[in-house]
């Protein structure tokens, strides 16, 4: 066994563990801290791929930022824990059996007689001025271009959408005018008064 099977063998072990995890802890920051672990893993399966953009990206984007603020998000919810417990007991068989269902169909698509490295060849070794950014970006706009735009357009309605149910207006809301804010003078907001004096008792 090559260096590199072992380790990919290692961070394969790791990214199930971590993904077994996520969907098993009941507290959700440590799912959160979990899926950090398993989008890091893959990182560096893909770097063993000799993906390294794809891996850069995945943890500048996923655990740099969106995690980031998932964390953040999760943290600022008042979760009720023992709701959450109940629901997981109670859906606990079917989440079994969906399980089992699953790693059987991986099984069947990705078993001994449809993958490794008997069947599937390692890739051959790129020259040094190879770029895999430049060859993701050739085929991502020349072969699905099209896919790539109607994704594009599909997530531009989204983030509208999101905007507009957000800024709906709700009754009994309090909303602030920031021009008038802005237009504020400072004799409007503050009053100087004058406190007369305070005589001084004699003792006698």
């Amino acid at each position: 066994m090559t260096f590199e099977k072992f380790l990919f063998y290692v961070f394969a072990i790791i990214l199930v563990f971590a993904a077994v995890m996520v969907v098993s802890r009941r507290n959700a920051v440590h799912s959160a801290l979990f899926l950090v672990l398993a989008f890091f893993t893959s990182a560096m399966i893909w770097m063993l791929m000799e993906a390294e953009f794809l891996a850069i990206t995945l943890v500048l984007v996923y655990v740099g930022a969106v995690m980031v603020l998932f964390l953040f998000v999760v943290m600022m919810l008042d979760i009720d824990t023992d709701a959450m417990r109940a629901g997981f007991i109670r859906y606990l068989p079917v989440g079994l059996l969906v399980a089992v269902l699953m790693v059987a169909e991986i099984a069947l698509v990705v078993g001994p007689a449809h993958f490794g490295f008997d069947h599937w060849k390692l890739p051959a070794a790129h020259p040094a001025d190879y770029s895999n950014t430049r060859e993701l970006g050739g085929v991502l706009y020349t072969v699905y271009m099209y896919p790539f735009e109607i994704a594009a357009v599909i997530l531009l309605v989204a983030i509208i959408a999101a905007i507009r149910l957000t800024l709906r207006r709700r009754p009994g809301t309090r909303y602030q005018n920031p021009t008038q804010q802005i237009a504020v003078r400072r004799n409007d907001r503050v009053r100087i008064v004058e406190v007369p004096g305070e005589k001084k008792m004699e003792i006698k």
